[in-house]
């Protein structure tokens, strides 16, 4: 029995799977302590996510590293065997591989980060998490109208960066132009009724002009675009039924909707003040009355 012991204890397979246990320990040790002793020191929450992330993946890595060099000896003689079974495992499991490199893509090429709105894949939501192969997002619209939540939980392939376009609505330039449109009737005062979108623009929309001109002169600086205009603004045209007035404003992306609403009170409010001397249109039908029809009997 003491025999089989120490045979056990000496054996040098036994003494490898020790080795490869102490060594997995030490590194998961070391990268728990970066992240919960220096990375918690980091500012930035972006920053943070992403030396979490890369740390986790650094760990995966040396454990792999360390795996190959202890048993090197005993995979040395299924070298080819692991060459015809990496080829059709690499076949099998391109999807994976594509989305593995799609997370590299998104880490260092800057498509989006964690905290980010985007469209993927044809899904619209806030990033949650970035994995190693696919992203999770905060799903908005769908049967819920607006920029709003619908409460699900969506995970998208990151293998997508490469196969459709990213829409990012916060990346870089972290507002929007929007549009609200206003029919007006024909004979209605069209200078007030200008004047009060443009004014209820400039009110409700107008603290984000300034703000938005400066973050646009940024991306100036960096991409070749032209200069924008950041500043409300009212356009208009008329049809056969009314006069439509469009007001162009900037917004942040996640307030849409609330300020789409401010807006829309404040200019009920300004116009219902003229006393009819500014009336919105609705549509409407002319019934044009039928040719009279004789019918002869014989």
């Amino acid at each position: 029995m003491e025999k089989e012991i120490n045979d056990f204890l000496y054996d040098p397979t036994v003494g490898k799977i020790v080795t490869f246990c102490i060594g997995v320990g030490l590194i998961w040790i070391l990268i728990k302590w970066l992240q919960n002793r220096l990375f918690t020191k980091i500012k930035d929450n972006d920053n943070k996510y992403r030396a979490n992330k890369l740390s986790s993946f650094i760990g995966y890595f040396l454990t792999i590293v360390l795996l190959t060099v202890i048993f090197s000896d005993r995979l040395g003689g299924l070298t080819v065997a692991f060459g015809v079974a990496g080829a059709g495992i690499a076949f099998a499991l391109q999807e994976v591989i594509a989305s593995f490199a799609g997370w590299l893509a998104i880490l260092f090429g800057n498509f989006y980060k964690s905290g980010d709105r985007v469209q993927l894949g044809g899904i619209k939501g806030d990033v949650m998490d970035i994995g190693v192969l696919r992203t999770t997002l905060m799903e908005t619209g769908e049967w819920v109208d607006g920029d709003l939540y619908n409460g699900r939980i969506v995970l998208i392939a990151n293998s997508y960066v490469f196969k459709e376009p990213v829409f990012n609505y916060s990346g870089d330039f972290p507002f929007l132009w929007d549009e609200i449109k206003i029919p007006v009737q024909f004979g209605s005062n069209y200078d007030r009724a200008e004047s009060i979108i443009l004014n209820a623009g400039k009110t409700v929309a107008g603290d984000l002009s300034q703000a938005s001109k400066d973050n646009w002169k940024k991306l100036q600086n960096i991409y070749r675009l032209e200069d924008a205009q950041t500043e409300s603004m009212v356009s208009l045209i008329f049809n056969d039924n009314w006069v439509e007035y469009t007001l162009r404003y900037v917004v942040e992306y996640k307030k849409r909707r609330v300020t789409k609403t401010q807006l829309f009170k404040k200019i009920l409010i300004d116009i219902e003040a003229t006393n009819g001397e500014i009336k919105l249109a609705s549509a409407t039908f002319q019934l044009v009355e039928g040719s009279e029809l004789k019918v002869k009997n014989t």
